[in-house]
């Protein structure tokens, strides 16, 4: 318990140094999508799940869309290889709505590369077969590898006629051995996380994240990534676990005062660092009534401490 008090005052740009805070600005690319945006890494990935042997990276067209923030896909990795279609996603927090969220990007991959094409001419238009991918490592506990499907979210069960297949797989440090010996990116990937989460249990957010990222490096674990890349990969790390931090305490226990602390704390941070309040909501996973009602108390009360705004919020709903 002593441990979740602290963190509810160190919110994540405490937590960042000057050198390193004008990088938070590109925390929608995380860790996952900056180690594989690497074509080198993404084939080796590619492979070992499909225990193919392309060797040419070129043999790879990433076509990511970029514009996808709207579906609060920050962590994709779209590509083509050959006639085949994939959707890389990273996610820290189970989610049952994976396979509708892949419908839509699909749905828009397959536009761009569509482009004015007439779908009314009398011949067949073939179009690259899809692979959706899901990479989970979060805290929950979840099997080795499942599906979800698109017509599980369809109201009337079993009536419809579209369907979308997608793959979890856990990544979680210690699950599915054989794929991480295929991957050792992946692997290594793992094994940093993991570093970040034992640390934490000891130290504070930003000393976890920059103790693993030093041990990874001298244990020759994306060694050389993370010294190419040690200032962002710190930032954006910082900042990712302590999201999931609060994350995972608002789920646990819901909107009282103490959980109310939390979100103000960080309201209170992301303002200060002149983030909209729509991306506010969209990193916290509130609505986007709760951030403004928030801002709206912190502007009335600028000098009241971040437990004294969560009362009133509190006392307003009783």
């Amino acid at each position: 318990m002593e441990r979740k008090s602290r963190d509810a005052d160190t919110m994540p740009q405490d937590l960042i140094e000057e050198e390193t805070a004008p990088l938070y600005r590109t925390y929608k690319d995380r860790i996952f999508r900056m180690l594989f945006r690497d074509k080198k890494r993404l084939l080796e990935l590619y492979n070992a799940l499909n225990d193919t042997e392309y060797a040419n990276e070129n043999d790879l067209t990433v076509n990511t869309l970029e514009n996808a923030i709207f579906m609060k896909m920050k962590n994709d990795l779209s590509f083509m290889i050959d006639s085949n279609m994939s959707l890389y996603e990273h996610q820290s927090s189970w989610c049952p709505n994976m396979a509708l969220r892949g419908f839509f990007y699909f749905a828009d991959l397959y536009k761009k590369l569509l482009g004015e094409t007439d779908l009314s001419i009398h011949r067949r238009i073939l179009i690259p077969t899809p692979h959706y991918i899901v990479f989970y490592n979060g805290l929950e506990r979840v099997r080795e590898e499942y599906t979800q499907k698109l017509s599980q979210s369809f109201e009337n069960k079993g009536e419809g006629c579209i369907e979308l297949t997608v793959r979890i797989i856990n990544i979680s440090h210690g699950h599915n051995p054989a794929l991480m010996k295929r991957c050792r990116s992946l692997s290594d990937y793992a094994c940093f996380v993991a570093k970040i989460r034992e640390n934490m249990k000891t130290m504070s957010m930003e000393k976890a994240v920059r103790n693993a990222v030093e041990k990874c490096i001298s244990e020759n674990i994306l060694k050389d990534f993370l010294i190419k890349q040690k200032a962002e990969v710190i930032a954006m790390s910082i900042y990712e676990y302590n999201e999931e931090y609060v994350k995972k305490v608002l789920y646990e226990d819901g909107y009282d005062s103490g959980r109310l602390t939390v979100i103000t704390a960080s309201v209170r941070k992301m303002h200060s660092r002149n983030i909209p309040p729509e991306e506010m909501a969209d990193l916290l996973d509130q609505e986007q009534s709760v951030i403004d009602h928030i801002l709206k108390l912190l502007r009335e009360h600028p000098e009241a401490e971040n437990e004294d705004i969560a009362k009133m919020i509190v006392s307003e709903k009783e």
